[in-house]
């Protein structure tokens, strides 16, 4: 019985993130496996109000800044060809990667 690869992308560049989930769809394809996903998963906003004016004086004065982090999760099957295949893929620094096999 083959087990199963849960794949979980997390990334601030949803480009970076999208092109390596294709990656990833090529090589199921190729390889012949099955996937599941990308299944998307809520967007976390991560936001910041400071003050403009080193001071605190002023009227209006705020900077708001927002960091989002999109997360993608993949299932697909352990085949040992697409398993080496997919350690091969070549991936952004904005992309971090996390793969867990399940028995």
């Amino acid at each position: 019985m083959p087990g199963i690869v849960r794949i979980k992308l997390v990334s601030t560049s949803v480009e970076d993130l999208n092109a390596v989930c294709e990656e990833i769809r090529s090589i199921a394809k190729r390889t012949g496996v099955r996937m599941r996903g990308p299944i998307p998963l809520p967007v976390k906003r991560l936001r910041v109000t400071t003050r403009r004016a080193p001071s605190g004086q002023g009227y209006e004065t705020f900077d708001h800044w927002e960091l989002r982090i999109h997360k993608r999760i993949i299932d697909m099957d352990a085949d040992e060809k697409a398993m080496r295949l997919l350690m091969r893929t070549r991936v952004p620094p904005t992309v971090k990667v996390e793969i867990e096999v399940k028995m």
